[in-house]
């Protein structure tokens, strides 16, 4: 069983997975200071028999690596995932200096699109892969070296943002796009392999300035689409898919039990619709429904 959570942290970015192998994986955090210490004390308790934690940095705008500093200390993180870049601000955060303290240390990977890395997409003899594979950047694509001057630059961030895509073993698909601009997706469509995915997280908050090109929305064909919690007049809400509002059903948890993804919120009074299927679930409170993978995947045992 994996479960992958994406957690309410309002005009922000939460997610841990939980792997079927011996693999944890953190996907950016917001954690403000009402809530980082029951959030923390979560992820503790959900990566206490895994013996691998990685951190994943879409990209280091506040809303994405708010806390960051609070995290790495109280799981002494190592394990961090960032691309390559030299982004600066004129007036960094806290979260900012320790991002940038871990992004520049020896023990930091710099990922790219095809990138191998041992139990990240590798397994060997003491554990197995977490299925996740790196989609993009494309270091030599020129519209993506202009996205990291940018940045270098402090102007701007969303456009450095990997993409990250989670498979499972004859089950679903995840993928991450952080906070890419619709423009940019338009951009590097030719050059970014794209292809069926179960559940997509729409990219910066689910605000229509990073609405998911049709052209990307053709090839992932997705079953579901989160929205995040950007204001509501902001939020694009990709008319002919199905999806989840962040901001009506707070956390949304996933549990992934072969074909079947089965969705839980943590919002009591969330009106179910009919856009899943009801499997009479219980195993977590306020079951709103399942869905049933279309396509098998092969990567985490």
């Amino acid at each position: 069983m994996s479960l992958v959570k994406s957690l309410s942290v309002g005009n922000g970015d939460t997610f841990y997975i939980r792997h079927n192998s011996d693999n944890f994986t953190i996907i950016d955090c917001c954690l403000d200071d009402d809530q980082k210490e029951a959030i923390v004390d979560e992820i503790k308790e959900a990566s206490a028999d895994k013996g691998v934690t990685r951190f994943i940095s879409t990209h280091p705008d506040q809303d994405h690596i708010m806390g960051l500093e609070y995290l790495a200390e109280q799981l002494e993180l190592t394990n961090f995932y960032s691309v390559a870049n030299k982004a600066t601000k004129e007036n960094p955060t806290t979260s900012f200096e320790r991002y940038c303290q871990l992004r520049d240390s020896d023990t930091a990977y710099h990922v790219y699109k095809g990138c191998k890395r041992r139990w990240m997409n590798k397994s060997d003899d003491d554990r197995g892969s977490a299925g996740i594979n790196i989609l993009w950047p494309d270091r030599s694509n020129e519209a993506y070296k202009a996205a990291l001057q940018d940045a270098e630059d402090g102007v701007a961030f969303n456009n450095m943002s990997l993409v990250a895509q989670y498979s499972i073993e004859n089950g679903a698909t995840f993928m991450w796009i952080g906070d890419l601009h619709t423009e940019f997706m338009e951009e590097i469509f030719d050059a970014i392999d794209l292809d069926k995915t179960t559940v997509v997280f729409a990219p910066h908050h689910g605000r229509d300035s990073g609405k998911i090109p049709n052209s990307w929305l053709k090839k992932l064909d997705p079953q579901i689409i989160i929205i995040g919690e950007a204001p509501s007049r902001h939020l694009n809400y990709y008319t002919g898919y199905k999806i989840i509002t962040q901001n009506e059903a707070g956390d949304i948890t996933m549990d992934c039990v072969g074909d079947k993804v089965h969705i839980y919120v943590s919002n009591p009074d969330y009106e179910r619709d009919d856009v899943l299927d009801d499997e009479g679930m219980s195993d977590y409170p306020n079951y709103v429904g399942s869905i049933t993978v279309e396509t098998e995947y092969t990567l985490d045992g």
